[in-house]
């Protein structure tokens, strides 16, 4: 039977499906366990692409936004005609994925309807045209932490910027944990912030379920199918792949990485060769913030303050034994950091908690949101919000013609609009 002979998108409309009925079964039984205050929600405010009509001719396609998917989805910013919204639509041609990739893709789209949460980017618009899969989703007018990172804060973001990056992150984290999922793709590329503000952890084909046959398992052995640009965020019990397993705290460990990436602009580990890389993460080498010397985890919660007091959210993270940028790094790297510069002793607790070699010894995604590093995230409104994100700014309707008015229906992806893709505004991987 072929992709497009599933009931998930073989209507102009994503219709129910008795799988994902036991899904949201599951679903309520995680959030219920505890009075938690999840609901069962969508995006807010001009996130909400629920009203919007799934017909190709009512979308104007503007201006391509990236590829992914093995660079057979195209990524565009459009316009829905009736409304004037703007709305992402990633284009996939089905006739060129593999049957594999096509069980990716409907695994993703079975998720996106199960999902409910306002830092999840989840799509409830699917729907197919001729041979080709269109995946509509909110316009995150800020792009990637990525993108933010390799545009305008090629150094590092401040810490409070990062404090409200991380939070959006945790939230979604700990709800997908709660539901019985591992993200196992956690990184700044896959960390999307909306003009309004919100943040929203995308990458959900990456994401693996720890339920069998009606039980939640305690840790799974699946490797994920990732490129080996994915490896320096994945924790050494996921690539060590022996029968201890990993479970969700190997989110946790992306979020270390994660943290040291928007602390620095740079990813630690990027500089090695994958088996390098794989043998030093086994070893229990870690990345430090370069305001102190390497030094064992143990040692790093006797931190204090810095003598200056400044919260510069500037430095530099990198692995033992790795302090220099390599010179075959491809020129889209982002630029090192001139120097050293100082990080509260909160950022380092974080960081420490996060990269514990022993997945036991991290803590939990709701441990951590009480963390006093995020204490910080509660201060900040709307308004303060634009003051974290200067000097970026948020992506507006092109003024050039745009690519389709109205599209017409094709079984060929669309040429891309950008002759590197790599400089895409972001990165679907």
């Amino acid at each position: 039977m072929s992709f497009l002979d599933c009931s998930c998108i073989s209507h102009a409309q994503v219709q129910p499906m008795d799988i994902e009925e036991r899904y949201e079964d599951i679903s309520h039984q995680f959030l219920s366990c505890d009075g938690s205050e999840y609901t069962l929600q969508g995006p807010a405010g001009g996130d909400d692409i629920t009203g919007l009509s799934a017909e190709p001719a009512h979308y104007q396609l503007l201006s391509e936004l990236g590829r992914g998917f093995n660079n057979l989805s195209q990524v565009n910013m459009a316009r829905h005609i009736p409304t004037g919204q703007l709305v992402a639509v990633k284009q996939t041609n089905l006739d060129e994925c593999t049957e594999e990739e096509l069980l990716q893709l409907m695994n993703e789209v079975l998720l996106s309807r199960l999902f409910r949460h306002p830092n999840l980017l989840t799509s409830r618009l699917v729907f197919s045209s001729c041979c080709q899969l269109w995946v509509l989703t909110p316009l995150m007018a800020y792009g990637s932490a990525d993108t933010l990172l390799r545009t305008y804060f090629p150094d590092g973001m401040s810490e409070s910027l990062i404090a409200y990056l991380l939070y959006g992150v945790l939230k979604a984290l700990e709800y997908l944990h709660r539901m019985g999922y591992i993200h196992r793709g956690v990184k700044a590329s896959h960390i999307l912030l909306s003009g309004e503000g919100r943040v929203y952890l995308s990458g959900l084909h990456s994401v693996y379920s720890m339920m069998r046959e009606g039980k939640r398992m305690r840790t799974v052995f699946d490797m994920p199918h990732h490129s080996p640009a994915l490896l320096p965020w994945l924790s050494p019990e996921l690539l060590r792949q022996d029968l201890h397993g990993y479970g969700v705290k190997s989110d946790i460990y992306s979020l270390g990485i994660v943290a040291c990436e928007l602390v620095s602009g740079r990813v630690p580990f990027q500089d090695m060769p994958p088996t390098q890389m794989l043998l030093q993460k086994l070893r229990g080498s870690h990345c430090c913030l370069l305001d102190v010397a390497p030094f064992p985890l143990g040692e790093l919660g006797g931190l204090k303050v810095s003598r200056s007091g400044v919260d510069s959210g500037i430095g530099e993270s990198v692995a033992t034994g790795s302090l220099t940028h390599s010179t075959t790094a491809p020129p889209t790297d982002r630029p090192q950091s001139p120097g050293p510069k100082n990080h509260s002793a909160t950022l380092h607790n974080l960081v420490q908690l996060c990269l514990q070699q022993q997945p036991e010894r991290r803590p939990s995604a709701s441990e951590l949101l009480t963390h006093t590093f995020f204490k910080q995230v509660k201060r900040h409104t709307s308004d303060s919000f634009l003051s974290l994100m200067y000097p970026a700014v948020p992506l507006a309707s092109p003024e050039d013609p745009p690519v389709s008015s109205p599209p017409t229906p094709s079984c060929h992806t669309p040429a891309s609009a950008t002759a590197d893709s790599t400089e895409a505004v972001w990165d679907f991987s």
